[in-house]
Formats: C-alpha cells, sequence, structure tokens
C-alpha cells in the first residue's frame, strides 16, 4: 500500500479486504460498516486540544477544533465541517428512524450523523464516532 495520500478531493477506494489490513476491528466496524462506538468511549468525545479531525480511512480533514462543542451524548460534537466538500450527507432509515447519516465526501466512511440541534451560527450537531478520526494539532 502506498504512503502517499491522494490529491485533495481525489476519491480513495479500496476493497473490504484492503481496509481490515489498515484499521483497527472498531475502526473497521464503525467506518466501513456503519457502526456506532458507545456514548463516553471514543478518544476524542472529551478532547479539548486545538488542530483538526481526519477521516481515520484516508486522512482528508473534516473537522476543527474551533467548531468542536460539549453537547452532553458522549460523542465528538462539531457545528460544521472544516469545508463545504469535506462531508456528504445520505438519509439513513436504520434503527426505525429516519437519521442524516454524514460521510466523508473522499472515501466515503461512515462519520456519524447531523442533527438540526446545534449551536449558532449554524444550528447544527454533527456528532461523530471518534473511531472514524485521527487528529492532528
Amino acid at each position: 500500500m502506498s504512503s502517499s495520500l491522494p490529491a485533495e478531493g481525489d476519491r480513495v477506494e479500496r476493497s473490504p479486504d484492503e481496509w481490515k489490513q489498515q484499521l483497527t476491528p472498531e475502526q473497521f466496524q464503525v467506518a466501513r460498516q456503519g457502526g456506532t462506538e458507545r456514548a463516553f468511549t471514543g478518544a476524542y468525545w472529551n478532547h479539548k486540544d486545538d488542530g483538526t479531525y481526519h477521516c481515520i480511512c484516508c486522512d482528508a480533514p473534516l473537522f476543527s477544533s474551533s467548531t468542536k462543542f460539549e453537547s452532553g451524548t458522549g460523542w465528538p460534537s462539531f457545528w460544521d465541517g472544516v469545508s463545504s466538500g469535506a462531508i456528504r450527507t445520505k438519509e439513513d432509515r436504520t434503527h426505525g428512524m429516519v437519521r442524516t447519516e454524514i460521510l466523508c465526501a473522499r472515501c466515503d466512511a461512515h462519520l456519524g450523523h447531523v442533527f438540526p440541534d446545534g449551536p449558532t451560527p449554524t444550528g447544527q450537531r454533527y456528532c461523530v464516532n471518534s473511531a472514524s478520526l485521527q487528529f492532528k494539532g
């Protein structure tokens, strides 16, 4: 596997076996299979350092610490993505609910969900699994 990353915006696609070689079992289950880590267990739910949160799969920058806030949910929460093209959304009808799933726009890694109950200025709460992220200070 190449250690260099594609240019910003280039798609990253790998087979499930390739993702399994790159990720821990929890990271694979969350980011590639749409799982969810338990609340208050992830590395970043209470993380307060300044920096950028990147996709665990493709290293794309996703969220800035300047948009992180304490939501009380037990997952890292942000009121916006790092750029307009970093995150894509799709409807999620699993578990008897209708939610908006958030995914890495570069590699389709499952990040979590976005809800309309966040703080100003966006009013959005991007509720993200720590297992889908890596922090760079």
